[in-house]
């Protein structure tokens, strides 16, 4: 099975000169740090760096605890972000950002990881709980408010009740996931020019049927 930073080599980029303060905030949680890379809990993080790559946005500038990029997608000027907070403070950077660029919490979209569904599906959802997320707990808890879409990508669930749920999401994707996972992703990324429009109805019904 191809690695899938080979896979991600293979996307079709749109270039997109960005200027003008963003309208939206697209961010995606994980954890800092080589040792996270390709963990379950880094989904989020694995979307933002094939978002960057398809619109040809780096996310490499460090701001508001976080790695950011510019670009535009679908005629929206967007912020992207890896929060650097670790999961558990990701409020903090989303927070810090919203406040400065005075962006509502509804035109911030949160990509995150999701052990409650399958590897393979993916759930875009307008707003609601945190389900047992943290970093999505984090960012209700410092922006007091849960009205923000989000999108959901299925890791699967850990294997058997005993298993500790922190080992589980910080464990290495297994290969005959990652592609599952890959285009998981590639879907999350089709779907943004329409959450971006407003059209989330459109998207849920659309994506939330997904499966690889």
């Amino acid at each position: 099975m191809a690695d899938i930073f080979e896979l991600f080599k293979k996307i079709s980029t749109q270039k997109a000169e960005p200027s003008g303060a963003p309208e939206f905030i697209i961010t995606g949680l994980g954890n800092p740090g080589e040792k996270y890379a390709l963990t379950r809990h880094n989904a989020g993080f694995m979307a933002i760096d094939y978002i960057s790559q398809k619109y040809e946005c780096k996310v490499n500038q460090i701001k508001f605890k976080s790695l950011v990029g510019y670009t535009t997608i679908g005629g929206h000027r967007v912020l992207l972000m890896k929060p650097q907070t670790f999961m558990n403070l990701s409020g903090e950077a989303v927070s810090e950002a919203a406040s400065f660029y005075k962006i509502p919490a509804e035109k911030i979209i949160v990509i995150s990881d999701d052990v409650a569904q399958a590897v393979g599906r993916m759930r875009i959802r307008k707003s609601g709980s945190d389900g047992g997320q943290k970093g999505l707990r984090s960012i209700i808890r410092i922006m007091n408010t849960d009205q923000f879409p989000r999108i959901r990508i299925g890791v699967g669930e850990k294997p058997h009740p005993e298993y500790d749920m922190a080992d589980w999401v910080i464990g290495k994707i297994p290969e005959e996931d990652r592609e599952k996972i890959f285009s998981v992703i590639g879907c999350v990324c089709e779907s943004l020019p329409m959450l971006l429009d407003g059209r989330l109805d459109d998207a849920m019904g659309k994506y939330n049927g997904v499966k690889f």
